[in-house]
């Protein structure tokens, strides 16, 4: 990690938006630079976390989602809805996930015109000792206090539903 800075550069943004004039905006700005800030340093310590498994975070969510289904495979395209992704992102998601033999494309067997995705054997180990790890060294170790997790939980789930991310 970095050296840190001698001051929050965020802090100083929000006082130059005031002293220009955009003293309404200031603060949501601040807030939506530090969240996106919080969003770099977290992803950085996922892909940490996941490096020595040959894994970036978007493959794991795809193994995660995998290891969660019942089956163990899913429709290609309900893959990329749960993940609220791009159909091309799971595409080359599973491209490199196959070229690793994680995972392994199969024909619908009643739907010809739906690929499903599941997982292999080694993907299914996989996502278990990568899901260990990431419990231990990022989720178990988030920086967050209990209260403010709930606090989290329920400002962006309002957010994100305000926003048309999902319907309750």
């Amino acid at each position: 990690m970095a050296v840190p800075l001698p001051r929050d550069p965020i802090a100083d943004a929000q006082r130059n938006w005031e002293e220009h004039g955009w003293a309404d905006v200031a603060a949501p700005m601040a807030a939506i630079t530090a969240i996106m800030r919080t969003q770099q340093i977290l992803l950085a310590r996922i892909e940490g976390a996941l490096k020595p498994f040959g894994l970036t975070f978007a493959r794991y969510e795809l193994l995660a989602l995998l290891s969660f289904a019942r089956s163990g495979a899913l429709p290609m395209n309900k893959a990329s809805a749960l993940l609220q992704v791009h159909p091309t992102s799971v595409t080359n998601a599973v491209d490199r996930l196959e070229g690793s033999g994680l995972v392994a494309r199969s024909p619908h067997p009643t739907d010809g015109r739906t690929t499903l995705i599941e997982l292999t054997a080694e993907g299914r180990i996989v996502a278990k000792r990568a899901t260990a790890v990431l419990n231990t060294e990022v989720f178990g170790q988030s920086g967050f206090d209990a209260a403010d997790v709930d606090q989290l939980i329920r400002i962006l789930g309002t957010f994100r539903r305000n926003a048309g991310d999902f319907a309750d």
